[in-house]
């Protein structure tokens, strides 16, 4: 039992940091992190504070789509609510339900974990891997998510093409 001897180690991974993000073809949002359980009220301070700034900066002419998926929150009325007062300055795409082959996001996460994996120096703590999730949205080359925008049409003629079922998306 010589501490020198000994290597910590973490098991049942650790814990993790949630976080909200958002991207256009233009340039990454902002990716906010998450310190509770996300709800309808903490969702619409996000939509409230980040969604619409963003949107209305991006697209100052109100011709910007907003996507989401069908979280509980985001139906929820006060958050369809806050939409509707916001009608005019952008729109919300009405999302099909069940549909996880459409969100390009996913693909997002997907290159922050790899790029999490990769890392020379491994975090150790909450603390260390909320910032190096942080630093690796904010390198994601613009390449990356301008693919993930342009692939949306093919996304969509392969769910068509598979009548809803699995896609190689």
């Amino acid at each position: 039992m010589d501490p020198s001897c000994l290597v910590t180690t973490v098991q049942a991974g650790g814990g993790g940091v949630m976080v909200w993000g958002m991207f256009s073809w233009h340039t990454l949002g902002p990716l906010v992190p998450i310190g509770h359980r996300l709800n309808a009220t903490a969702y619409l301070s996000i939509v409230s504070d980040h969604v619409h700034p963003f949107m209305t900066t991006m697209y100052p002419s109100s011709d910007g789509y907003f996507q989401q998926d069908n979280a509980p929150f985001h139906k929820a009325r006060i958050i369809s609510n806050w939409f509707l007062e916001h009608d005019n300055e952008f729109t919300v795409l009405k999302w099909p339900p069940q549909s996880p082959d459409l969100n390009p996001t996913e693909h997002l996460w997907d290159v922050v974990e790899w790029e999490l994996r990769a890392l020379d120096v491994h975090p150790t703590n909450l603390h260390q891997l909320q910032d190096a999730i942080l630093s690796i949205w904010a390198n994601i080359s613009k390449e990356c998510f301008q693919h993930l925008v342009e692939s949306m049409p093919r996304r969509i003629k392969a769910v068509l093409k598979a009548k809803g079922g699995q896609t190689q998306y």
